[in-house]
């Protein structure tokens, strides 16, 4: 599969609330809920060539079906599309469309990928702060399944500088609503059964060329807390230490540098965040974050709509019903049909609200208007 091709198909995943700043705009009248978010999110990618007033008819658009939030996409790797010191910045678009997004009565949620950096000088300068597979392969160099797949470690106290910089520029944004990580997990060791066909791969096990990370700060780390290298490992798949000791370099690069940032200015911050959460390094249900968008992606997984509600419930389980979850259904695998459906099972299974990804047609859009409207 092509690059753009996956990018389209993968779309790009406790403490107390903490108190929602007074929003300076007046018009978003009953789309508060009790956690002090919207309910309603959509994710949508850049635009640069949109004037300000094609911006201004989409997102009263959006409002007019219903939805409350966008998470516009303002890192995707390489350059910002937000002002920050020291970066490569192709253009301010997101403080361009926050006033318009705000006068339509939407709240702005920055979209940004977090471990996974295309950045030519990073790449270049620093090949260092990249995860490393068991073969020994450097994701610079050799990044798994498709090009753009290359991740940073979240263990390097650099890479978390580096990271834990982009939240900071963020919330100094004065009108921002909230910040939203994707990508905040290693490579996937083991891709969703709806995907691995499209690789012609079968992944019945953790193979070598998809096991992150053992770099040498990886490495190092757990030799000295465990008196063992990891490369030394017998059964790497199931020992528990070091999956544990993976899980923990994420979740600390999320809660100790990330969140903080965020809350230095009274930010939102939520995440995209994956159901098979193993399989991805990605223990979530320890973020300190706001609230989750799990992409609850069906066909991914070659799994019926009802498991949107299955996956919703064991989500809460695992955070024990102490923050609120919005469910993220992929637009391309329903149908104005079957949306209905969706919505609904993610309801039966304890979601707060939903977001989408992808396009609308005008059939879905009368579809999620009509259900947003009926209390759904």
């Amino acid at each position: 599969m092509k690059r753009k091709q996956f990018i389209s198909t993968i779309g790009s995943i406790c403490t107390g609330l903490s108190l929602k700043p007074v929003l300076n705009y007046s018009n978003l009248s009953n789309h508060i809920d009790a956690e002090g978010l919207p309910k309603y999110w959509i994710w949508i990618r850049p635009s640069l060539d949109k004037t300000d007033d094609e911006w201004k008819l989409e997102f009263e658009e959006w409002r007019s079906i219903g939805i409350e939030a966008i998470l516009p996409q303002v890192y995707a790797s390489n350059k910002s599309l937000f002002n920050i010191p020291n970066h490569e910045i192709e253009e301010p678009w997101l403080e361009r469309i926050i006033p318009i997004a705000h006068a339509a009565g939407l709240e702005v949620h920055a979209w940004m990928w977090t471990m996974i950096c295309n950045n030519p000088r990073i790449l270049k300068n620093n090949p260092e702060w990249y995860v490393v597979n068991r073969n020994g392969d450097s994701a610079a160099t050799h990044p798994a399944y498709v090009d753009y797949y290359k991740f940073l470690c979240p263990r390097k106290p650099e890479v978390r500088a580096f990271v834990k910089e982009r939240v900071k520029a963020l919330a100094s944004i004065p009108n921002l609503d909230g910040i939203h990580l994707d990508y905040v997990r290693m490579p996937d060791v083991i891709l969703a059964e709806g995907l691995q066909p499209k690789y012609d791969i079968i992944q019945d096990q953790e193979y070598p060329e998809y096991d992150y990370c053992y770099c040498s700060t990886c490495r190092n780390a757990y030799l000295a807390k465990y008196d063992v290298d990891p490369m030394d490992i017998e059964d790497p798949a199931n020992d528990k230490d070091w999956y544990q000791f993976r899980y923990d370099a994420v979740v600390d690069l999320v809660n100790d540098h990330l969140v903080p940032e965020a809350k230095s200015t009274n930010k939102w911050i939520t995440a995209a965040v994956f159901p098979n959460w193993e399989s991805v390094r990605q223990q979530w249900h320890r973020f300190n974050l706001d609230a989750f968008l799990p992409m609850l992606y069906q066909g991914f997984y070659n799994e019926e709509i009802d498991w949107i509600g299955n996956e919703t419930q064991k989500a809460l389980q695992r955070l024990n019903h102490s923050k609120p979850i919005y469910s993220g259904l992929f637009l391309p695998h329903l149908t104005s049909e079957n949306i209905n459906e969706a919505i609904s099972s993610a309801y039966d299974g304890g979601a707060k609200g939903f977001s989408l990804f992808g396009d609308l047609s005008e059939e879905m859009k009368s579809s999620v208007k009509d259900i947003i409207k009926g209390g759904k």
